[in-house]
Order: structure tokens, then C-alpha cells, then sequence
């Protein structure tokens, strides 16, 4: 299988055939328990952790991640290791050193999203009842489009990040993926996920924090989204700024049915702006690399890594390590590295690296002033109405109308040919996580579930990729009730039957 998931026994880059598979499947699911995939930059006890990447080929890691325990304490199984893009850097996980990760169920010729696309893979396969992925700028609601399964990107802080192999850490989120919402929010609402501080991880929330955010949330009482997932008299934003030229047509259809069935159930659907949403793909890949760049730099074959050791040294003009790095990381590995360096440097720093966190803190305030919560870490932001589009309209005279969740697409585009993404340069690469960036700055729950879209029943590629992903986004810790009404939703938005 393309997810080259892992068993204990195989060596890292070594892949497991489906008939065993399925003979691991059916032992397992004889004791009552879940089948979880972990992406490959998650450490679990009795598997390499490689994070795709040849510098870290053949790594053990001899403790599990504290996600790992925790869901192997609530009864999940650890069935194999899921493939990505090296250190979760790519967009259709085709940077992997060892394999490019192929959609499935018949879709084998297109991508199957990145960074998290094994785990998604393997949960569209039925290899998996549930995958662990990691979401810096949407790696998990991105494959989860893809391969039309649920994604679903935590908010900051929730979920513990120790045993995570880091690609930016003020960004990087622990997600979950399935087949439906509900194994995702019996993990993290009926089994308590959401409580759990992590004193070894620093961004992990302090438990006194946590209960004061709860305490100002609903659902977070019991796993119940026949009542807290009601889409009656709830109100959702279309941003406008997200009706984007590069949006295919098919997606903005879906976009607009699911904003029409909403509307049938109850719920109400008004546009919203996020003016500062069109600099957030810029400030994101600017952020990232800059601390990607510093994450990576202990990856030199002394203190971390395999070593080059083809030849008596593996210094390079004067630069002890440089062959060791040269060959361990792939090309967008090193591409990232270099865009970090620079941004960090002392002639960039401050036109680059501090311009892009002053637009991260204008999304995140575009963000809390259009949601009727507050953000419980942050101070209640007002309306500035002259920075308003004439399109949006004014509820009142305190400004336009607040939401409680936002609807948009999760992918601007179905699958592509993998032959096609082979093709694009970076930038076109980037461009299609435009719509989930802006979530992941600001640290807000987000999930992907998806919809119907229309198909012209002569296409033949049409026919196939009759699917795409629509997004959810919730405030700050609103995680509960965004799962929810997801769970609500999906039946209603989703017609057929994908699996």
C-alpha cells in the first residue's frame, strides 16, 4: 500500500502488503478495540519514527508520544506508522525520501493530500478506524479533503505535542482523522482528551486555564451532538475573501449547496470579512521555515541524524557537516531551510519575520471580532467598520453580524494528477493550503468533512472526483460543539455513500 505503513519487524522505508493488513485488522478488532494509524513524525514504542526522511532513516524513538499513551490507555491499538512529506513540509506528500503516497479506492492516479496523506489513505482504505496526523497549516484537513475523510485540527494547546517530532512549533497541532466525526469526538469529548495538561509540553494548556476556557463552552458535558450539534438558530460566515478566482467551480457549488442546506436545517448563513486573510498565506511561509530552519539545525549527524559516512569526512568547504545534511534532507526540506535562514537573518528579520507575526496578529483579531464567543486567552476585539467591504452588511450599529462557526472549502481544487503536481513550482504547491492557513495562525479549531459536489456524468474524471472538503471553523476551545454540529452536518452536506 502507498501509505507504506509500518509493523515492528520491517525495517524503516519498508512497506506491508494488504493481506496482512486485513489478517491484523481482524485480531484486533476480536478484543473490542481501535485500530490507529500515527503519522511518521509521532514517536510509538515498537516502530521507527523517520519523519520521512533520510537523515533520520532507521530512528527508534524508545518512548511513546504522549497522544500515543493516552489513546493506547483509552484502549486504541498502534497498528503501523503512516507515510507524509519529510518533516510534514508538502502539500500532496510526494517529498517523502522513501515513497510518494498515492490516493486510493480507485482515485490512485491523484494526490492524496500532504503532510498527513498516509494517514488519511489509510483511513479511506479501511486500514485504520483512526489516524493521528499533525496540522501546521492544514496537513490533516487538506488529506482529508483529498481522500474524503474527516479531518480535524484542534485548537492550540489542546491536544499534548511531547513525542512530536517539531517542524514549527508555535503552528504544529496533533489532529485526528476517520471515516466520520464521531471516533473523533468520543477521543476528544466522552474520553476527556480535552482535559489532559502535559507538563513535559510547554504550549500544552495548564489545566487551570483549561477549566476556565470549559467553563465558558458548551458540549463539553458529554459526547451528545443530537443536543449540543444542533444547527437550528446557530449562525454561520461565509468569508467573503475566501470566493477566491483559483476556487473551481465545482468546489464554490458545493460551498454554496452546503450553505443552502444549513439554511434548510435552520441555521443562518451571512457574509463575513476577513480583510486580513489575503496576507496570511504569506506571513504562514514565512513563519514556518524561519522555525523550521532553527528546528532542524540540531539534524547535523552528531548530535542528531545519520551520518554521512561514504567518505572519510563529510565536510564540504570548510563546513563539518555539510554532505550529512546535503544528502539526508531532500529539496524542500533544504528549500524551507534556506527561506528560514534568510527570514531570520539580521538584514531580513524585520521586513520579513516581524512584519509576518504583526499580520498573524491582525488575522487572529479579524477572527475573535466576528465570533459572537470571545477568545478566553485574548482581550474581546471591536469592529474598526472603515476596514469593512461595502458588500458586507451591518447588523447594528456596532458593526456586522457575529458567527458561530465559519463555512468555507477546505481545498481551493479536487485532487490533482500526481502527474500534474510533479509539475508545479513551490509557489503553485503553497497556494492550495490558502484556505486553511489562516486557522492555524490564529490556533482555532478547524475540521474538514465532506460534500457533495456537482459532476458532469460524461466526464469520466468527474465521475471520480465527485467529492470535495468543506471546513468548519469554531473560536478559541470550541472544539466540543465545532465537532458536534460537524457530526450534524455531515449526512446533509454528504448524500452519498463514499465508502
Amino acid at each position: 500500500m502507498s501509505t507504506y505503513v509500518r509493523h515492528s519487524e520491517f525495517r524503516a522505508a519498508r512497506r506491508v502488503i494488504s493481506t496482512q493488513w486485513r489478517a491484523g485488522l481482524i485480531q484486533h478488532r476480536s478484543l473490542h478495540q481501535t485500530t490507529l494509524a500515527v503519522k511518521d513524525n509521532i514517536s510509538a514504542t515498537g516502530f521507527p519514527t523517520t519523519c520521512a526522511s533520510n537523515i533520520l532513516s532507521g530512528n527508534n524513538i524508545p518512548f511513546d508520544a504522549t497522544i500515543v499513551r493516552q489513546l493506547r490507555q483509552r484502549g486504541a491499538f498502534v497498528i503501523g506508522k503512516s507515510g507524509m512529506d519529510e518533516f510534514g513540509m508538502g502539500t500532496h506528500a510526494t517529498t517523502s525520501a522513501f515513497e510518494t503516497i498515492h490516493n486510493v479506492c480507485g482515485l490512485e492516479k491523484y494526490s492524496a493530500g500532504g503532510s498527513s496523506g498516509g494517514s488519511a489513505v489509510a483511513i479511506r482504505a479501511g486500514q485504520a478506524e483512526l489516524a493521528l496526523g499533525t496540522d501546521t497549516g492544514g496537513s490533516v484537513r487538506m488529506p482529508a479533503a483529498y481522500t474524503g475523510t474527516v479531518g480535524f485540527k484542534p485548537s492550540y494547546g489542546m491536544l499534548s505535542r511531547w513525542g512530536v517530532v517539531p517542524y514549527a512549533n508555535s503552528l504544529d497541532t496533533v489532529g485526528l482523522l476517520a471515516r466520520n466525526v464521531a471516533p473523533i469526538g468520543k477521543a476528544i469529548v466522552e474520553q476527556n482528551l480535552y482535559q489532559e495538561h502535559d507538563s513535559n509540553d510547554p504550549t500544552s494548556l495548564p489545566s487551570i486555564v483549561r477549566r476556565r476556557c470549559t467553563a465558558e463552552r458548551k458540549g463539553y458535558e458529554s459526547w451528545d451532538p443530537t443536543h449540543s450539534g444542533a444547527v437550528k438558530g446557530l449562525t454561520f460566515g461565509i468569508p467573503i475573501e475566501y470566493n477566491i478566482e483559483e476556487l473551481d467551480s465545482r468546489i464554490r457549488q458545493g460551498w454554496l449547496t452546503a450553505a443552502r442546506r444549513i439554511e434548510e436545517l435552520g441555521g443562518r448563513v451571512v457574509p463575513v470579512s476577513l480583510p486580513s486573510t489575503k496576507n496570511a498565506l504569506s506571513a504562514y511561509y514565512v513563519i514556518a521555515p524561519a522555525e523550521a530552519a532553527s528546528n532542524l539545525s540540531k539534524y547535523d549527524g552528531i548530535r542528531y541524524g545519520k551520518r554521512n559516512d561514504e567518505h572519510a569526512s563529510d565536510s564540504f568547504e570548510g563546513i563539518l557537516y555539510a554532505k550529512t545534511r546535503d544528502t539526508g534532507f531532500g529539496n524542500e526540506v533544504k528549500r524551507r531551510i534556506l527561506l528560514g535562514s534568510y527570514t531570520l537573518s539580521s538584514e531580513a528579520i524585520d521586513n520579513y519575520f516581524i512584519q509576518a507575526q504583526k499580520v498573524r496578529r491582525l488575522v487572529k483579531r479579524d477572527f475573535d471580532r466576528i465570533f459572537k464567543l470571545s477568545n478566553p486567552l485574548e482581550d474581546q476585539q471591536p469592529f474598526d467598520l472603515s476596514e469593512m467591504e461595502d458588500t458586507v452588511q451591518l447588523e447594528n450599529k456596532f458593526g456586522p453580524a457575529q458567527v458561530d462557526f465559519l463555512l468555507c472549502p477546505t481545498a481551493p481544487t479536487t485532487p490533482p494528477l500526481l502527474e500534474d503536481v510533479m509539475k508545479q513550482t513551490p509557489l503553485d504547491s503553497y497556494m492550495n493550503d490558502v484556505f486553511t492557513v489562516p486557522a492555524s495562525l490564529a490556533g482555532l479549531p478547524a475540521i474538514s468533512i465532506p460534500m457533495d459536489i456537482p459532476f458532469d456524468t460524461n466526464k469520466e474524471d468527474e465521475k471520480l472526483l465527485n467529492f470535495g472538503g468543506l471546513q468548519l471553523i469554531g473560536q478559541y476551545w470550541d472544539d466540543a460543539r465545532l465537532l458536534a454540529v460537524a457530526d450534524m452536518l455531515s449526512p446533509h452536506v454528504l448524500q452519498q455513500r463514499l465508502f
